[in-house]
C-alpha cells in the first residue's frame, strides 16, 4: 500500500509576505535567456553528445538567438573542456553571444575551470554549493556557518582568478537546492557571496536561485523570488535568475510566477530536457509569451527543424503532445472542434483580421512552420463536416455544399472506423473523387449537342446506357434541365433535383476548370450526390447530374 504519511513538504516560506507577483496581470517583457542544454540537459542522456554534436547544438542555439549559453563542465569531462577551448580558439562566440562554465566551489575544480575559459571573449564562470537542510544535514554534516563559508571561499577564489586569466569574466554564483533551504539563510549566503564580489555599474552579478527539485506549488516559489528580490544587497546591479527544474510537472508555472515576482532571466533547456523529469522548457515559455504578444526574442519560426536538430542531436523523442513542437497539438481529430477551426478561419479571411482568435488553437501554426492540412485538420473516425469540408477547400479548392460535405464525411469516417487509422489529405482527395466524379455505371455521357432557342434548350445527347449506345433528343428550360429530362426519359426513373452550385477552380495546367455539384432526391426520400469538372460550366454540370444519378443506383 502506498503510505501518504511519510511525506511532508520540504520546502519554507519567507519570513515575511511576499505576494506583489499576485496583482501583475502577465509577463511584460521576455527575460535573459540562458541554454544549459549543453550542460544540465547534455548530462541527463543516456549518451551525452559527441563533440561534433555538441557544436551542432550549439550553433543552432547561436542562430536562435540564445545570449548567453552554457557550454559545460569543463573540469568534469575531457569533451567538454575540449568543446569550450574549441570555441575560443576557433573564434566561434560571435560579439553578442556570452558562453557559459559551471564549477563546483571546490578550489581544485575553479582552478581547472579557469584554465578552460581563459582567453574567452565574454564568458560567465558560474559556481555553485547547496544550501538545502537535507544536504547540510545528511551529506555534508556542516553547519550552516561551515556552509556559508563553502560559497564565500569559492567567491574570492573566482573574483582572484578572474583578475590573473586572459579573457573577459562575469560571475555567477547559485545557492543550490535553494527550495530546501530557508529563504532568509539562502539570503544571507547571496549577500556575503555579493560582499566579495562587489556589483557595481561595470560588474553585473548574476545571482541564481534553483528549483534543484520541484518541493512546493508554483506559488511558494514566486514568494521566495519576490523575498530575495526586495532584500539581495545591490540590487541594481544583480541579475536575478532562475533555474527551475520540473520534478512535479510545474516546472514552467514556477518560471512563470517567479518572474512576474521579479526575476529577470531563465535557465532553461530546448523540450525540457534535464535530470530526472527535467530542466524548464524553453520554447513554452518562450511560446507562451509570444501567444500573450511578447516578443520573447528567440526565433522559433522554423519549429519542424529545430524538433529535427534536437532529435538528431540527443537521440531524445519528442512527445506528440509536447506545446507548440509536438505532432499532434494542433491537430483537430473532434468534429466539433473541426468545426469551430474551420468556421474561426474563414471569420479571420472575411473580416481581414490580423489579430488571432481562432477558437481551439492558441497560436497561428503557420508563425513556427507549421501548416493548416497536415497539422491542424486531422481525419479518422471522429472527425466531422466542417473539418474535412475545410480541408478539401484550403488544400484542393473544392467548396462542396453543406449537405454534401456532410455526406462525404460519413464515408471518411467509416472507412477511418473500419480501417483504424488517420486519413491523410491525399487520401482524402482521392476518396472524394472516387465517389462522386465520373461514375460512369449504369449511365455515361458520350457526347453533347445543345441548341438555345427563345422557348429553352433543345439537346442531342449520346449515352452508353447498360453498354449500349443510346441517342437521345429532349428539351429543357436550360441546359441542366435538358439533360436531366434526357436522362428521366432513358432511364425511366424520376427524382428531383435539389441542390446546385459550382465554382471554378485552377488546375496544374493553370487552366480554369468549373467544378458542379449536384444533388438529387429520388422517390423512397434519399438524398444522392455528384460532381462534375470541365473547362465548361454545361459539361461539368451534366456530368455531375448522371453521376449523382449513377449513384443513387448503388443503394
Amino acid at each position: 500500500m502506498m503510505n501518504h504519511k511519510k511525506y511532508s513538504p520540504g520546502y519554507y516560506m519567507p519570513p515575511e509576505p511576499c505576494y506583489e507577483w499576485v496583482k501583475k496581470e502577465r509577463i511584460e517583457k521576455a527575460p535573459l535567456w540562458c541554454s544549459v542544454d549543453l550542460r544540465d540537459g547534455n548530462q541527463s542522456l543516456v549518451i551525452p553528445m559527441s563533440f561534433d554534436q555538441k557544436m551542432v547544438f550549439y550553433k543552432m542555439l547561436v542562430k536562435l538567438g540564445f545570449k548567453e549559453i552554457e557550454v559545460g563542465f569543463p573540469a568534469a569531462s575531457e569533451t567538454e573542456y575540449d568543446f569550450l577551448r574549441a570555441l575560443i580558439e576557433r573564434d566561434m562566440i560571435p560579439e553578442d553571444v556570452t558562453v557559459q562554465v559551471l564549477t563546483q566551489c571546490r578550489e581544485h575544480i575553479i582552478r581547472k575551470t579557469f584554465e578552460a575559459v581563459k582567453g574567452a571573449p565574454s564568458a560567465i564562470v558560474h559556481f555553485y554549493n547547496s544550501v538545502s537542510v537535507a544536504q547540510r544535514e545528511q551529506v555534508f554534516k556542516k553547519s550552516k556557518e561551515e556552509i556559508k563559508k563553502i560559497a564565500t571561499d569559492g567567491a574570492k577564489l573566482v573574483k582572484q582568478l578572474a583578475s590573473e586569466y586572459e579573457g573577459n569574466f562575469r560571475f555567477e554564483y547559485s545557492p543550490e537546492s535553494f527550495t530546501g533551504a530557508e529563504p532568509e539563510y539562502s539570503l544571507e549566503v547571496c549577500n556575503a557571496v555579493l560582499d566579495i564580489l562587489e556589483p557595481g555599474p561595470d560588474n553585473n552579478v548574476i545571482i541564481n536561485l534553483p528549483v534543484t527539485v520541484e518541493m512546493s506549488l508554483p506559488h511558494v516559489y514566486a514568494s521566495q523570488i519576490e523575498y530575495m528580490s526586495k532584500n539581495l544587497k545591490y540590487r541594481e546591479y544583480v541579475t536575478l535568475s532562475l533555474h527551475p527544474h520540473n520534478d512535479r510537472g510545474t516546472g514552467v508555472a514556477d518560471t512563470e510566477l517567479a518572474l512576474l515576482a521579479g526575476a529577470d532571466r531563465v535557465e532553461g533547456t530546448l523540450f525540457g530536457n534535464g535530470e530526472r523529469t527535467g530542466n524548464v522548457d524553453i520554447i513554452t515559455l518562450a511560446m507562451n509569451m509570444y501567444s500573450h504578444g511578447v516578443d520573447p526574442k528567440l526565433d522559433f519560426s522554423d519549429m519542424p527543424a529545430i524538433a529535427d536538430t534536437y532529435s538528431k542531436c540527443t537521440g531524445m523523442r519528442i512527445y506528440e503532445r509536447t506545446p507548440y513542437a509536438g505532432a499532434l497539438v494542433f491537430a483537430a481529430f473532434s468534429g466539433s472542434h473541426q468545426d469551430a477551426i474551420a468556421k474561426g478561419m474563414k471569420w479571420r479571411e472575411e473580416k481581414n483580421l490580423e489579430q488571432w482568435t481562432t477558437p481551439y488553437i492558441p497560436i497561428d501554426p503557420t508563425d513556427i512552420n507549421r501548416t493548416y492540412d497536415a497539422d491542424v485538420i486531422r481525419v479518422n473516425s471522429q472527425s466531422g463536416k466542417g473539418g474535412i469540408g475545410y480541408l478539401l477547400e484550403h488544400t484542393y479548392g473544392y467548396n462542396l455544399p453543406a449537405k454534401m460535405r456532410e455526406h462525404f464525411s460519413y464515408i471518411c469516417k467509416g472507412i477511418s472506423d473500419r480501417e483504424h487509422r488517420e486519413l491523410k489529405p491525399d487520401e482524402i482527395l482521392d476518396i472524394f473523387r472516387r465517389n462522386y466524379f465520373r461514375i460512369v455505371e449504369p449511365v455515361c455521357i458520350q457526347g453533347m449537342k445543345f441548341t438555345e432557342h427563345p422557348e429553352g434548350v433543345d439537346l442531342d445527347i449520346l449515352f452508353d446506357f447498360k453498354g449500349e449506345r443510346v441517342n437521345m433528343h429532349s428539351q429543357g428550360n436550360g441546359s441542366i434541365d435538358a439533360v436531366s429530362n434526357a436522362l428521366k426519359k432513358l432511364t425511366g426513373d424520376s427524382y428531383s433535383l435539389e441542390v446546385y452550385t459550382e465554382h471554378s477552380l485552377m488546375n496544374q495546367a493553370s487552366q480554369s476548370e468549373a467544378i458542379a455539384y449536384i444533388g438529387i432526391r429520388t422517390p423512397d426520400g434519399e438524398m444522392s450526390w455528384g460532381a462534375g469538372y470541365h473547362t465548361d460550366i454545361i459539361r461539368a454540370s451534366a456530368y455531375a447530374l448522371v453521376s449523382a444519378y449513377n449513384n443513387s443506383k448503388k443503394k
